[in-house]
């Protein structure tokens, strides 16, 4: 599915303009003026599945965070948000294939961060939860009570429940049960599964973080499922091979000068990969 056809970034002159029109000099930045211009990149034509790949600082984040705030797409995470960011993103122009659907969203890899930590603390609550139900239920068995109003019917309920339950019986009626904690890799890929609902628009940001090499894979082939047969959009930041490797994906290399499209075959970091294997070749056919 194609929602978004393109975006066209501001032009050297629209930015020089606007460069001059700033009255302001405590500034020593205008970022992202500048970021993406340097590297040659006027505009992105998309497909289904779009890939910028680049290394820290070749513009692949910046230019996705431009475009989830030209089409207001929702996040959860903050990002680098300059002084200038309103004033560049008012002068890119988006083409619009199909409606953005409401439930179109960026995810980074803080979100993916942020979700291992949510259920870590979680349990980390239930577990302190139920040392002092386990104080509760001894307590009521033994201790004793004397009801001398309404106000203290609760307190006889809670006693009387833990006479007549044992005490792993009490807990579990009184607090959830443990959120089951998985290893990095699962808890991203079911972050993933969880998140990316049919028929929308997904801006990701270096989704590979955390993930060993077998995950990414897994990542990737889910992916492909998603604009195969999910009817999403992908737009994808990532400097990771097996993401790189995916079917039909049309792949802006922003380290190049200017930035170009390229097969992922004859990206710099993939043939880092390639030539190092190759070289050691032998160890692997011993």
């Amino acid at each position: 599915m194609l929602y978004l056809e393109n975006v066209v970034f501001p032009t050297e002159d629209q930015e020089w303009d606007f460069r001059m029109s700033v009255k302001r000099t405590s500034y020593t930045s205008l970022y992202p003026f500048y970021s993406l211009i340097n590297t040659g990149l006027a505009r992105l034509d998309f497909e289904p599945l779009t890939i910028l790949h680049g290394g820290n600082g070749s513009g692949k984040t910046t230019a996705l965070n431009v475009i989830a705030e030209k089409l207001g797409i929702r996040r959860s995470a903050p990002f680098n948000r300059s002084n200038f960011f309103e004033d560049y993103v008012k002068l890119c122009r988006v083409g619009i294939e199909e409606d953005i659907p409401s439930h179109s969203r960026v995810v980074t890899s803080d979100d993916v961060f942020d979700y291992m930590l949510d259920i870590r603390s979680l349990n980390e609550g239930i577990d302190r939860k139920k040392e002092t139900l386990y104080e509760d239920h001894f307590d009521a068995r033994h201790s004793v009570f004397k009801l001398r109003g309404l106000d203290d019917y609760e307190e006889l309920k809670k006693r009387t429940d833990a006479r007549r339950m044992t005490q792993s019986s009490f807990v579990r009626s009184q607090v959830m049960d443990n959120v089951r904690e998985q290893s990095n890799g699962e808890s991203a890929l079911f972050y993933f599964r969880q998140r990316i609902e049919e028929d929308a628009l997904y801006l990701l940001d270096e989704p590979e973080n955390s993930l060993s090499a077998s995950r990414q894979i897994e990542l990737a082939d889910y992916l492909e499922e998603t604009v195969r047969y999910m009817g999403c959009q992908l737009i994808i930041s990532t400097h990771s091979p097996f993401l790189l490797s995916m079917k039909g994906a049309k792949i802006y290399d922003l380290d190049a000068r200017p930035a170009d499209i390229k097969p992922w075959t004859e990206l710099g970091n993939v043939r880092a990969y390639y030539d190092f294997f190759m070289k050691h070749k032998e160890a692997f056919e011993a």
